[in-house]
């Protein structure tokens, strides 16, 4: 199935992220440089990206639009992590931090920002937090996001784009329900990770035509189902499911993209899906050659760059 560029998928404007460069921290010796990432990123035929991690792209307006532009790349938005299910200290330190990364965006045009809750697992499995929230902790955890939501719509405009996150307390379908259920909808919405939504047993479509007014923003993956049986089998952390390769190139994993992007297709919004294959750690040359396919892929969808 091809879909036209003036039809159904029309609104849909394709990107992708640091993330599928292996990175996922502002500074770290083995990611692929902030530069190189630009580089490649329009090389491989992209014309919007994420931030990524804050720090990682120059964080200076005057000099991040300068690498933007000679390279012919837009911002479509920045990620945070937040822990709001710690209470009001954590939601003040949260409000503070996305007000300086909504500063950034906003002196680029870009007006998502990506929330994503804190893990309860490292990068080698060990547990650094209960598997589980207390009752009083997922009401900070969607009252705050509420209220997060709310400030930078009123000061900045920014949206913020809510991203459940595997080995995180808003991970399976159920509590992506309940956390929508359960937070104000006039202020936060959803960033739909497919990849994510599928590696926890959830159900992409589903979700989308329980709450399609819900739907902010899109990160596009495809998960490897043989590395999910072994997660369950194995109780492996996503960190080690993704130095397995739990995270691959569609069209080769699930969830099927073509139907779910027919799904996406039918929203009455704009919306942006950014290609996010997380690869952390990965060789340098890797990344380019599969960015450079996912993107034709995409087109091949019927989605635009």
């Amino acid at each position: 199935m091809t879909l036209s560029h003036t039809g159904p998928l029309s609104r849909i404007r394709l990107g992708t992220a640091p993330d599928s460069w292996g990175v996922w921290f502002p500074d770290d010796p083995d990611q692929v440089p902030w530069d190189r990432f630009l580089d490649e990123a329009a090389a491989a035929g992209y014309r919007w990206i994420e931030l990524g991690p804050y720090g990682y792209l120059p964080t200076d307006p005057e000099q991040l639009r300068d690498e933007l532009g000679r390279r012919g790349l837009r911002l479509s938005g920045g990620a945070v992590f937040a822990g709001l299910h710690r209470g009001r200290e954590a939601l003040k330190e949260a409000i503070e931090e996305c007000r300086a990364e909504a500063r950034l965006l906003t002196a680029l045009g870009a007006k998502y920002l990506v929330s994503l809750p804190e893990g309860y697992t490292d990068l080698d499995g060990s547990l650094t937090q209960p598997v589980d929230l207390t009752p009083e902790q997922w009401k900070d955890l969607t009252s705050g996001m509420s209220e997060l939501a709310g400030v930078l719509h009123e000061e900045s405009g920014v949206r913020l784009v809510f991203h459940p996150h595997a080995d995180s307390h808003v991970d399976t379908q159920e509590r992506v329900l309940r956390f929508l259920e359960d937070t104000d909808p006039e202020v936060v919405s959803l960033c739909l990770d497919t990849g994510h939504i599928s590696y926890c047993g959830g159900d992409n479509i589903e979700i989308i035509r329980a709450y399609p007014e819900r739907i902010g923003y899109v990160h596009l993956k495809q998960v490897n189902p043989e590395i999910v049986r072994q997660v369950r089998e194995e109780n492996l952390c996503f960190a080690e499911a993704v130095r397995r390769g739990a995270m691959i190139e569609p069209p080769t994993g699930i969830p099927a993209m073509e139907p779910l992007l027919a799904e996406l297709g039918q929203l009455d919004a704009d919306l942006f899906a950014i290609v996010e294959q997380d690869l952390y750690p990965c060789p340098t040359d890797t990344p380019l050659p599969i960015a450079t396919r996912t993107r034709k892929y995409f087109n091949g969808c019927g989605l635009r760059p």
